[in-house]
């Protein structure tokens, strides 16, 4: 796919989220006593960001067969609203105590500690409303994307990744695998589990496409890792070697820093490779060599 349309279809995938998004929490509760809860909730989930967990969630969608890939935008968002809580939470003093995410103060810094933590709290439950009041998808969808999600996101999973990146868990290249496969990696293959319970794809369909997901995660990951030594601050939204201050030991350590590159490259071609044979893969197999060479 050349990239004038991949750009397209990206850009019609995330405009349509952010469309979507945009209308979430926007007239609730506007003269009541806890209407800075809505501004903080709306505060960070319209701050920008690649929209990426969305973005795959409707590709998988569309790659799945679903007759109208938009009918799936409620599990799509759905997603983003856990993925942002997750962010809200993670720059929190008692957390990582970060001042900046997406190049804009984080959301303690403006609300404070208490309703940002509230805002996150908010937006989990939340989620799930949006898949149970999704109108074109059926109770079987329904029923297989809130099982998706709370896997994802619960004490096995996202949670589990940060209470492993709280603690001396590890120092290890397994063991470091096993944190972003949790931390970051579950949230990822959600959005392949949510995209084909949307469509009803096949078995053998959401298995290519978690495998893809799950590399692409850990891929993702490295970068990051990377791009908090070497990248720009101002292009990647938050501080350069926040890490390091913080004493986490990160893929640089291990692998040095051409060895995240060789990596990111290696688990890129795994997570291409999984979509062998997969009809129609062609924007994420394009979305796969992006990321790999993202700035931010």
């Amino acid at each position: 796919m050349d990239d004038k349309r991949f750009a397209a279809q990206y850009e019609e995938y995330r405009a349509a989220t952010e469309a979507y998004l945009s209308n979430l929490f926007a007239d609730g509760a506007a003269d009541a006593a806890w209407k800075t809860l809505y501004a903080s909730m709306r505060y960070s989930l319209l701050s920008g960001g690649k929209r990426l967990r969305p973005v795959l969630t409707l590709a998988c969608a569309h790659l799945g067969g679903l007759t109208d890939w938009r009918d799936a935008l409620p599990f799509a968002c759905a997603l983003e609203l856990v993925h942002t809580y997750s962010l809200i939470h993670d720059d929190l003093p008692c957390m990582d105590d970060d001042a900046l995410r997406r190049g804009k103060p984080t959301n303690h810094m403006v609300f404070g500690e208490t309703m940002a933590t509230l805002a996150g709290d908010a937006l989990q439950p939340e989620a799930y409303r949006l898949i149970a009041e999704a109108p074109r998808l059926d109770a079987h969808a329904k029923v297989a994307a809130v099982a998706a999600l709370a896997w994802a996101s619960g004490a096995d999973g996202m949670v589990a990744g940060q209470v492993l990146d709280l603690t001396d868990y590890g120092r290890d290249r397994a063991t470091l695998d096993d944190l972003c496969a949790r931390k970051t990696g579950c949230l990822l293959r959600a959005a392949a589990r949510l995209g084909c319970a949307a469509a009803h794809a096949q078995p053998e369909l959401q298995q290519a496409l978690e495998d893809y997901c799950a590399c692409l995660g850990l891929a993702f990951q490295i970068r990051d890792d990377l791009l908090d030594v070497v990248g720009d601050e101002a292009t990647f939204g938050k501080p350069i070697g926040s890490d390091r201050e913080e004493g986490k030991t990160t893929f640089v350590d291990l692998l040095g820093a051409e060895g995240c590159a060789r990596e990111v490259q290696s688990l890129t071609d795994q997570a291409i490779d999984a979509l062998c044979g997969v009809d129609g893969a062609a924007f994420l197999v394009a979305l796969a060599r992006r990321l790999a060479r993202r700035e931010k």
